[in-house]
């Protein structure tokens, strides 16, 4: 996700597969999920034979357990299947890096805008939600405002990804670009990149044309809104997006519109002064990067092209 000190989305790189390889996970309907609910999410296993688990801090290698803030409604990057499991790129990437630690990533819901403070209060380990590596997020600046409101984080980045505009199906309205939505409502998720645009496209807007936004706390809810008539567009990470599109309705409700935008690197949030779990993550990060199982799982949800070859440090602008 993206957002104002929490985006999912930022400097450019490359494309997402294309639609069809996402129709993989096309049979899992996405559902909604209640705030702040528990999830063992990952099957990692915890085992002694962890070729990396002493990279770990000891706290975390004697609970055997990482624990995961994560928007959990977030598909096909995290959301809850038919069965009411967590599946999707991330818990499929933290249950390989787990098998690399010897520990269990313990995902836990609560809505996108609040997991940075949850990290701050140690309610959280890691925040793993397709959140999107930004410079103000690093330096704990509220996009919005400019001002310091934290310590920031340190992110472990594993993926990249661009935001999209989708709109009704057969209904763009002539929406190609953020500039023809002056006049225009829009849907998105609260503290996301995607909210940060359209404040910035609207500011650019004429007068009287301004484009008004009204923001949910998950994509669904956004969803929702707009499949019921409530908004000219909706925005949102492309994979989410491009999910949304083949899914909804049976791939009757929406359609992308215009270019994927902003493509930035996905981070693992980790706090400030935890730099030996930040260093652990990198390491099974590469690992499974080399091993070839990180391919695999980008290969299983169809967005090879937001791979990358190598995990950084901090690398959002």
């Amino acid at each position: 996700m993206t957002a104002s000190s929490t985006r999912r989305t930022t400097a450019a790189h490359s494309r997402l597969a294309a639609l069809g390889a996402i129709a993989v996970a096309g049979t899992l309907m996405l559902t909604g999920c209640g705030d702040q609910t528990k999830d063992n999410g990952s099957d990692s296993g915890t085992t002694t034979t962890a070729p990396l688990a002493d990279k770990l801090p000891k706290s975390i290698r004697d609970k055997g357990v990482i624990k995961v803030g994560s928007d959990i409604a977030y598909a096909p990057v995290e959301f809850k299947d038919n069965a009411g499991k967590t599946v999707g790129i991330d818990p499929d990437l933290a249950a390989a890096m787990g098998k690399q630690l010897g520990v269990d990533f313990q995902f836990e819901n609560g809505t996108f805008d609040t997991l940075i403070t949850g990290l701050r209060s140690k309610r959280y380990d890691i925040a793993m939600s397709a959140m999107t590596d930004t410079k103000d997020r690093q330096e704990g600046i509220d996009s919005d405002t400019g001002k310091k409101v934290g310590e920031g984080v340190d992110f472990v980045d594993y993926f990249t990804a661009g935001v999209s505009i989708y709109t009704k199906k057969g209904d763009d309205q002539g929406i190609k670009t953020w500039s023809d939505l002056c006049g225009k409502k829009i849907v998105l998720q609260r503290g996301t990149v995607s909210e940060d645009l359209a404040k910035a496209e609207s500011k650019k807007c004429p007068k009287g044309k301004k484009i008004a936004i009204e923001p949910f706390d998950n994509d669904q809810q956004a969803q929702t809104r707009l499949r019921a008539g409530g908004a000219d567009a909706g925005s949102s990470d492309f994979p989410v997006a491009a999910y949304a599109v083949k899914t909804s309705g049976g791939g009757k409700d929406f359609e992308l519109v215009g270019e994927q935008v902003e493509a930035a690197p996905y981070g693992i949030a980790v706090a400030k002064n935890q730099t030996q779990l930040r260093d652990a993550l990198k390491a099974a990060l590469d690992a499974i990067i080399d091993n070839g199982e990180y391919e695999k799982i980008m290969k299983k949800w169809g967005v090879t092209d937001g791979a990358i070859d190598e995990a950084t440090i901090n690398g959002g602008k």
